[in-house]
């Protein structure tokens, strides 16, 4: 893939992996700045952009509100990415019958025709894995449940 070259006009920027687009707002007469990382399908961020002195056209990016816009772009989608993975990864701990601590695993595999979840055990002292298996997506995580599962009892 060849490097694009850096636009700076002052309804569009494009630099740095990053593209600023100043549109009209559809909602009312304001206008609206879009960020969108080059090659995504869609913006990451979209906000509403200053009015220019005449109050009818839209202030020109410049270098400073680029910037912050990357870094604005880049948060929403670092929160995004960690949601994204709180909602497939979850893990909790718990004593055994043994009176071991041990940590349990669910990580779901959001697979469009076969949606899964793996269930592993560790010890929570040494990291060692004890047991792994594969349980449904909608798997409630408990102590009591991952027990079961992992003892195979059901899930």
């Amino acid at each position: 893939m060849s490097e694009l070259p850096d636009i700076t006009e002052p309804r569009l920027w494009r630099k740095n992996g990053w593209i600023a687009k100043v549109i009209k707002n559809e909602d009312d007469d304001g206008w609206a700045v879009e960020m969108t990382r080059v090659g995504d399908p869609e913006p990451s961020l979209v906000g509403p952009w200053t009015m220019g002195r005449d109050k009818k056209n839209p202030k020109p990016l410049d270098q400073t509100a680029f910037h912050t816009l990357v870094k604005t772009a880049r948060e929403v989608i670092e929160r995004s990415e960690n949601a994204a993975r709180a909602r497939l990864h979850k893990s909790i701990s718990y004593l055994n019958d043994d009176e071991r601590r041990v940590r349990v695993d669910l990580d779901i595999v959001p697979d469009e025709d076969d949606p899964h979840a793996f269930l592993a055990s560790f010890d929570d002292r040494t990291g060692e894995p004890l047991e792994r298996v594969r349980v449904a997506a909608s798997f409630k995580l408990t102590a009591v449940n991952a027990e079961r599962a992992l003892r195979g009892r059901g899930d």
